[in-house]
């Protein structure tokens, strides 16, 4: 929950890499459109003028782009996502509504030839999903009066893919496990995994709909190991864009790294040339997915100036304890009358800014999540917190190190669970996810 934190809010189709319109084929034995395609389809040709110009001018104005007013609800389910493109989808759009996370382990006997033919299929179906349209075989109808909703499918590897697919050479230096932290709690069952699956929607049926059809696809070459559902807030909801909230009513997202920052492509994705990583990870990320529980009963007796102290910024705005508005630089240095930090030594967000780590940074974008009241009635709710970075070693593992040091949040949250994912870079047209590292 570093300050570095969520992505801005944003239009739905307004997204680096998004257009309008039906994705081209990609080469890997589609049939004719069902009916139920058609039916989608019908609806993206008539999603209205507004939805479509929105999605298009998000596209020139990128990622962190702050539209004058909110985007009319009626024109959320526009929202598309191209599959192909030199980075899979999933990781510099905005955040959405709906998400789910599911991790798979390859069932007994499973190897390299029963990965790559699991990999086609999801690569289909997230490409065709994402478009607006059916699943290629079995539909289950779930989706078909929405438009694709800004969905994205990314996929990844764990550290266990390459030893059961005898890839082991091939196994990045970068995804050796994370060290052990002073403050995980984890559960080992929903932690790791050989595959990983990140999805996102605005829409809950759409996003439903896309993990259904990758559970399907996945038939006897995987079993589910472990799912997480989460949710943000919907794009249109308030009266203009804003950084989001998390459960705990603070504006988290302020310091996160923008595609328009120079430096932004070599803190997030591997470089194309001259990394240490293997060749097929070039323009790939690695993924840090952490279940942080938030200890709320705790956090809500505080007073709202002591919530302040804790997180280093004013909840109302975001703003530095300092002074200024939401995107003011902190003052670390500024005292009060009497002398002491007005930002505390200990406050979330002096801890993980990037030149307090070295220049550590990661692009975090997250869901909140609710799964129910414990018997005591205590809410299970939190953060499913997902990061991004070139390298874990230097973006989430110096950052998490310095929290487990004397973070003033650490007594109000808990990590339940952990993985650590390497997430190839995106397909080529007529290519499927992974196809340069289970075909090389």
């Amino acid at each position: 929950m570093a300050d570095q934190s969520h992505p801005k809010a944003r239009t739905p189709g307004a997204a680096s890499g998004e257009s309008p319109g039906a994705s081209p084929a990609d080469g890997l034995g589609e049939q004719a459109p069902s009916a139920g395609e058609l039916s989608r389809r019908r609806l993206l040709s008539t999603a209205g003028a507004t939805g479509l110009v929105l999605g298009a001018a998000g596209a020139a104005t990128g990622y962190a782009a702050r539209p004058a007013e909110a985007t009319p609800l009626s024109s959320v389910g526009a929202g598309q996502v191209m599959f192909h493109g030199k980075h899979q989808p999933g990781i510099t759009q905005g955040l959405q509504s709906r998400g789910h996370l599911i991790a798979f382990d390859l069932a007994a006997g499973a190897g390299r030839r029963e990965a790559a033919a699991l990999l086609r299929r999801w690569s289909q179906t997230a490409r065709r999903l994402m478009a607006g349209e059916a699943a290629a075989h079995d539909d289950t109808d779930v989706a078909r009066d929405a438009g694709p909703s800004s969905l994205t499918l990314t996929f990844g590897f764990g550290h266990s893919f390459f030893s059961r697919t005898g890839l082991e050479k091939q196994r990045p230096v970068s995804l050796d496990p994370l060290p052990d932290f002073s403050s995980d709690q984890l559960d080992r069952t929903r932690s790791e995994g050989d595959l990983w699956v990140q999805i996102g929607a605005d829409d809950a049926l759409v996003a439903f709909h896309a993990l259904r059809a990758v559970q399907k696809d996945a038939g006897a070459a995987a079993r589910v190991r472990w799912q997480m559902n989460g949710f943000n807030r919907t794009p249109g909801a308030t009266a203009h864009p804003m950084t989001a909230r998390n459960l705990m009513g603070q504006m988290d997202g302020t310091r996160n790294p923008k595609p328009s920052e120079a430096d932004f492509d070599q803190r997030i994705f591997v470089p194309a040339s001259g990394s240490a990583d293997p060749a097929w990870m070039a323009n790939g990320s690695y993924a840090v997915v952490r279940r942080i529980r938030m200890l709320l009963d705790d956090w809500e007796k505080l007073s709202v100036t002591a919530q302040e102290n804790v997180i280093g910024r004013r909840k109302a705005d975001g703003a530095p304890l300092s002074g200024g508005t939401e995107t003011t630089a902190m003052d670390l240095e500024k005292t009060d009358a009497e002398g002491s930090l007005v930002v505390p030594v200990n406050a979330h967000a002096r801890i993980t800014r990037p030149d307090q780590n070295g220049g550590a940074a990661m692009l975090r974008r997250p869901f909140s999540y609710h799964d129910g009241i414990d018997s005591d009635g205590v809410p299970d709710a939190g953060l499913l917190f997902v990061c991004w970075q070139a390298d874990p070693l230097r973006g989430f593992v110096p950052v998490q190190r310095k929290l487990d040091r004397g973070d003033a949040l650490s007594q109000y949250i808990r990590h339940e669970a952990s993985g650590l994912f390497a997430v190839p870079g995106g397909a080529a047209e007529g290519e499927y996810v992974g196809q340069r590292l289970l075909e090389g």
